[in-house]
């Protein structure tokens, strides 16, 4: 040793500059380092507060300052905690250590963010004790190193966004956080735009990757899943900027390195040697799960479907995050051993655990975290799965003989076979125990390669069927027949792979084994053969199509949206089902891992352009030509007009300055507000016929209601009914045509409509009475007896027409005040007729005095049907044709019969003369 390292503080700090940057010669058989002035100044002056320590290409220096540019390259600095001279006492209480690697920023955060932050605001005993507004300032000031960090370069002199620096992004938390800043602090709105994107686009993800340590390791593997379809939204979106492919390779491998660590975490609270077997299992196979999958997944997107993806492809290699997928395979050894102990348990009774012992089987991973892995603890893993191995020879060739036994019971039945392999998997591939089944793996193996022949059987015999039917590929839901197909194919290959595996894993060593083998690689390579063939044939058959503008696969940008048809009236959007298909096999298939033609992408990417508008549209003309049958027929007339402004709309589907060009698909801010003016509309006429078919509905539902009510003991309660209908008619009267509300007619008042109802039920059988005696004719008949006058007189119309042997509408109706008529075949004396507007002394109508009453009696008179060349009682220049109604109110007219007035017809009509009916 040299002289200059008698000093011990020298020797202190050579020591740990050399262990720092790891250099392999010794620094104090450097005389000039030995006599540096600057750690002489360091160490004797005690105003000198500082040393730093850099390596570069030129080797050690040191300093007694910092400067920006010594951030290049690692830096290690010495300070002094208090400013004094350094002695061999108070070298270790006075002389702080600290590194610095990156850039200040970076040191600084990670030295917040790791060590201080935690101590002084988790502490309970430090926070206790520390002022809170210094808990803000440090919280502040850990946000915005983070902030600063993740915007800048610090390769440069200025600090400078660029966002391909990812050094401060160390979790998928600050990357989120990294575009919520960007959100907010974008030097362009078109920036915060993109980055408001993503940041929405994460947002799916972000809560429960900041509080990823309170999931559980199930909620975590559909976590993986959600993230999949994240990243894959991220990296796919086209509505601004591509995602830089150096950042996303990033963001997968911290996602990995968070997955990892997670995992890590909950498997490291237990005891994976001594806690029961059951919780073990599933914790382990959860995490191998979180593991496998993300690895699967970055697999998945970054090798086969990015790099196929056109607009974005992937261009570097497939990422594959082997720190996890070591992670997953030594969580399954460790499976694998504690499954192994517990089937050897399982066919042991406890008095030989002990003499084979079993007891100790875990002891060589005493002191070994079996979830910490990393290369250095590899050795010692291997060492000690070696030991255990060793441990449980002995209970495997107790065993042996057992399990021997326990299958060739069931060696008969292939099923029952396959399932006791499968669940002592782990114990057959022991060499030991394997040998002695070599028999029933025989006869395993044999049964393989019946499934193989079964295999390709079912495969011949369906893949010319149509899907669906006895003889062709079983169907899916919502797959058109080429993904149907490529689908079904794919369990067929996964189930020969699955018996691949196993055989690979317990029979690889059988002598039939490389025959079965060869037999199913090539039932594999056919299976694969027919998958590829199918995505030809539907590669050929678009393309094709696409030149063809009948097949339903064009769309141009430029043509109209929608049109009626002329021939039947119906709405047609211009964009085909065909179309809609299109894009959802372009979709699976690509997820199927297959490269869609740029062509059929191209007319895929614009058909997807326009699929939201499209989609509305479609629904939009549905409801226009099916409106029709979803109105109540009695009811259209009342949706008239809401049914002609929507139609209106339809029809002038035009823009621009006077309405002179269609509106296209290429012309989006007119395409939505038109859109949104259908909407409008469609929805003000489904809103109507809602109202009206609800009304419709609840009438109903009163008149059942009424239908039951007793007129006699409930009068109240009718009126009250009847009150209720009036109201709800109110609300709709503005549209309800008079027809509809006649059909609402009735009393008020029941007691007058039950009068009426008994009084022409017992005049109905005295009339009937008289009809069976053929007296009816001759005596006088009151009409306001029958329910229905005009079909009497009509019955009297069709005899008389019999008796005449003429034509019925080659009679006439008259009456007379004068005596019989001589020229009817049949005739009526008819009473009850009630005269309104005048008066009548049966030879002609006068006028009605002060004191006459409005309404006054009408002599009876004799009614008949003669033909129409006959003359009547009355000439017609004195005749004046008056309605005979069946009530005052005049809503229903029975007949018309010409009255004598004396020649004066206008006088007569301007003061509303009228005959009606007395009431019963």
């Amino acid at each position: 040793m040299a002289n200059g390292t008698a000093d011990v503080r020298k020797l202190f700090i050579f020591t740990t500059t050399q262990n720092y940057f790891g250099l392999m010669s010794e620094l104090w058989d450097q005389p000039l380092l030995c006599n540096c002035l600057e750690i002489n100044n360091f160490l004797d002056d005690g105003n000198q507060m500082l040393l730093r320590v850099q390596r570069s290409d030129a080797g050690i220096s040191f300093s007694n300052t910092i400067e920006f540019g010594d951030t290049k390259d690692k830096v290690l600095v010495f300070f002094k905690l208090r400013p004094e001279v350094i002695t061999d006492e108070n070298l270790h209480d006075n002389i702080l250590v600290s590194s610095m690697l990156e850039s200040p920023i970076s040191s600084l955060y990670q030295a917040v963010r790791q060590v201080f932050a935690p101590m002084l605001l988790k502490d309970q005993e430090w926070s206790r004790n520390f002022d809170p507004k210094l808990q803000n300032l440090l919280s502040e000031l850990e946000a915005g190193l983070g902030i600063v960090l993740r915007r800048s370069d610090t390769n440069l002199t200025k600090l400078k966004f660029k966002e391909d620096d990812t050094r401060g992004i160390l979790t998928p938390s600050d990357e989120f956080q990294f575009w919520i800043e960007q959100a907010h602090r974008g030097n362009k709105q078109i920036s915060k735009e993109r980055a408001n994107y993503f940041k929405e686009l994460f947002e799916t993800i972000a809560r429960e990757f900041y509080n990823l340590d309170s999931l559980s390791l199930l909620e975590v593997v559909d976590l993986v899943e959600t993230t999949q379809d994240v990243v894959d939204d991220v990296w796919r979106q086209t509505e601004h900027d591509h995602y830089p492919e150096s950042r996303m390779l990033h963001l997968l491998d911290i996602i990995g390195g968070s997955f990892g660590r997670f995992v890590q975490k909950k498997l490291g609270t237990l005891n994976l040697w001594e806690d029961p077997y059951y919780l073990v299992k599933e914790s382990l196979k959860a995490g191998i799960s979180i593991c496998e999958q993300w690895v699967i997944v970055c697999n998945h997107l970054t090798g086969q479907v990015w790099q196929r993806y056109i607009p974005h492809p992937w261009k570097n290699e497939k990422y594959f995050p082997e720190t996890l997928d070591k992670l997953g395979k030594r969580l399954e050894e460790v499976l694998s051993v504690r499954t192994i102990h517990e089937k050897l348990l399982y066919f042991l009774p406890a008095s030989e655990e002990k003499i084979i012992c079993l007891t100790r089987v875990f002891e060589p991973f005493t002191g070994l975290n079996p979830v910490q892995y990393n290369p250095y603890t590899e050795p010692l893993w291997k060492a000690a799965v070696s030991q255990y191995e060793k441990i449980i020879a002995p209970a495997e060739q107790k065993i042996a003989g057992k399990l021997k036994s326990c299958i060739s019971e069931i060696q008969d039945s292939p099923q029952q076979l396959l399932q006791a392999f499968l669940k002592y998997k782990e114990l057959v591939k022991r060499p030991t125990i394997s040998k002695e089944l070599m028999l029933e793996r025989e006869t395993l193996l044999a049964r393989l390669v019946d499934s193989i022949k079964d295999f390709r059987s079912d495969f011949e015999n369906r893949c010319r069927g149509i899907p669906g039917d006895a003889s062709g590929p079983l169907s899916g839901k919502n797959l058109s027949e080429v993904v149907n197909n490529i689908v079904w194919v794919r369990q067929l290959e996964l189930k020969v792979d699955d018996t691949i595996k196993i055989a690979e894993a317990l029979l690889s060593d059988l002598s039939g084994f490389r025959c079965f083998h060869r037999n199913a690689e090539d039932l594999l390579d056919q299976l694969k053969l027919y998958e590829q063939e199918q995505f030809d044939d539907w590669s050929r058959d678009i393309q094709s199509g696409l030149s063809d503008s009948r097949s339903g696969l064009c769309i141009e940008a430029s043509s109209r949206i929608m049109e009626l048809d002329s021939n039947d009236g119906s709405l047609k959007v211009h964009y085909s089902d065909r179309l809609v298909i299109l894009l959802r096999e372009v979709r699976q298939l690509s997820a199927l891992g297959f490269v869609i033609p740029a062509k059929i992408q191209q007319v895929a990417n614009i058909a997807q352009k326009f699929c939201k508008q499209a989609i509305i549209l479609k629904q939009v003309a549905h409801f226009y030509n099916s409106i029709d049958q979803q109105m109540i027929r009695s009811q259209r007339p009342m949706m008239l007009q809401s049914a002609l402004a929507f139609e209106q709309i339809i029809k002038n589907s035009k823009t621009g300055s006077g309405g002179k060009s269609q509106i296209t698909w290429d012309n989006p801010k007119e395409l939505e507000g038109y859109i949104q003016k259908l909407q409008n509309a469609a929805e003000r006429l489904a809103t109507e016929n809602r109202k009206l078919r609800k009304w419709h509905t609840t009438f109903c539902e009163k008149v059942v209601v009424l239908m039951n009510i007793d007129l006699l003991r409930q009068q109240q309660r009718w009126k009250d009914g009847l009150q209720e209908l009036r109201t709800g008619l109110a609300t709709v009267e503005a549209q309800c045509p008079l027809a509809w509300q006649s059909k609402w007619e009735g009393p008020e008042d029941p007691l007058q409509y039950l009068r009426g109802l008994v009084a022409r039920a017992l005049a109905i059988q005295n009339w009937v009475d008289k009809a069976e005696k053929q007296a009816l004719l001759c005596e006088t008949l009151d009409l306001s007896e029958l329910f229905h006058p005009d079909t009497f007189l009509n019955a009297l119309r069709q005899e008389t027409a019999r008796a005449v042997g003429r034509p019925v509408d080659s009679l006439k109706f008259v009456a007379s005040w004068k005596g019989r008529l001589p020229e009817a075949k049949l005739q009526i004396k008819i009473s009850g007729l009630l005269l309104e507007g005048c008066s009548f002394d049966g030879n002609q109508l006068c006028e009605n005095q002060l004191d006459s009453p409005s309404v006054s009696s009408v002599l009876p008179c004799f009614m008949g049907w003669i033909p129409q060349d006959a003359c009547g009682p009355y000439s017609l220049d004195e005749c004046i044709s008056l309605p005979v109604y069946t009530s005052a109110e005049r809503d229903r007219v029975v007949t018309n019969i010409d009255v004598p007035c004396g020649g004066n017809q206008d006088q007569w009509i301007q003061c509303g003369a009228a005959l009606f009916l007395k009431n019963q």
